[in-house]
């Protein structure tokens, strides 16, 4: 009998686990190795397409050709279109065999919106009839978590992300939870609907690194990495007091930690094709540990040096609109809107080249 991959492992400790990218050929392999869903951004499908520039460069070529009036805009969005529906395609299988709870895409709507709720939701109800098997991300930032809670009532599946802290974690939930009482109130179908909230555990480790480096705060980058073990095992602890239908998804991975120390639950992991490939590679010992709890000197030290610490790990650490000023949520949301401008300037290049 064949031994089992760290991933299959993984799984049988009870923990779902995806492929945190929508390139067709990473997604392929990771489907094979038991993977039930992806997700994915405009940054990560710019990643793809120039993955697989033989089949995405005549796909845009074509595009420009075909809607001469149509903006570089309007072209991303339909390449993210078309990228997207491959990638629920290879997940559709999931979804059909585990009675369309799994098996799902997430699709990130425009980073350039992230303060207007009405917008996400539009383009959010346009981007989950691409594919059955849609999830909808939008920011766990104020106009984010609003539109979040207008989707669910609407009967679609979402997913939070640039969302770092239980603050978010917990408020979003709490919207979710008003829009499937929403939903239920107005008949609305939600047998489907299955909503996840993401803690993006490696940003708010990369944060407190920067808070680290520009305050010269004596503290071994170690002991940081744990911040972000401590935060999401506090709001597994609360999504399963309170019982919440979101389920927590873990994503941006930085170290071992983050896949390891939250084996055990009922989650999500979603980790990088990279990762999860040196996961399986690894000798480390899977067995659930969600329910181990962070050393309590480690936690001490990290509430002692890094105020943001507590504003994450604290239910109460911040209010919701104190999320967009958060320093990791600044340093994300910059990221995103920085790549989603170098897509656009890779279809300005096709444009110029079909002209």
């Amino acid at each position: 009998m064949s031994v089992k991959t760290k991933m299959q492992q993984t799984t049988d400790c009870g923990s779902d686990w995806w492929n945190d990218s929508n390139d067709h050929v990473e997604l392929q392999h990771a489907f094979d190795e038991g993977a039930v869903g992806a997700t994915s951004n405009p940054v990560i499908t710019f990643q793809s397409v120039k993955n697989h520039p033989d089949l995405w460069m005549p796909v845009i070529d074509e595009m420009i050709l075909k809607n001469q009036q149509a903006s570089e805009d309007e072209i991303l969005w339909m390449l993210i279109d078309s990228v997207g529906k491959k990638a629920a395609k290879i997940l559709f299988p999931v979804y059909e065999e585990t009675n369309r709870k799994k098996g799902k895409l997430s699709l990130q709507v425009n980073p350039k919106y992230y303060r207007n709720a009405e917008i996400m939701f539009e383009q959010g109800k346009y981007l989950a009839s691409l594919a059955p098997n849609i999830a909808i991300k939008c920011p766990a930032l104020p106009a984010g978590i609003k539109a979040m809670e207008m989707l669910t009532a609407a009967g679609i599946t979402v997913n939070a992300t640039v969302s770092f802290t239980v603050p978010q974690a917990v408020q979003v939930a709490e919207a979710i939870e008003r829009g499937l009482a929403q939903a239920e109130k107005n008949n609305v179908d939600i047998k489907d609907v299955t909503p996840y909230v993401t803690i993006m555990v490696g940003r708010i480790d990369d944060h407190l690194k920067r808070v680290r480096d520009s305050k010269n705060i004596n503290i071994d980058p170690e002991i940081i990495n744990w911040a972000s073990i401590a935060t999401f095992k506090n709001a597994y602890r609360i999504f399963k007091e309170r019982n919440y239908r979101s389920k927590l998804l873990a994503a941006a991975f930085r170290c071992d930690l983050h896949w390891k120390e939250i084996v055990g639950g009922d989650i999500i992991i979603s980790m990088p094709y990279e990762w999860w490939n040196k996961f399986n590679a690894s000798d480390v010992e899977v067995k659930s540990r969600i329910n181990e709890p962070v050393d309590e000197k480690i936690i001490s030290l990290l509430k002692e040096n890094f105020e943001d610490f507590n504003k994450a790990y604290d239910e109460k650490g911040m209010a919701e609109n104190e999320f967009e000023s958060f320093g990791a949520s600044v340093h994300t949301m910059k990221t995103f809107l920085e790549g989603y401008d170098e897509f656009v300037a890779l279809i300005r290049s096709r444009m110029i080249i079909s002209n």
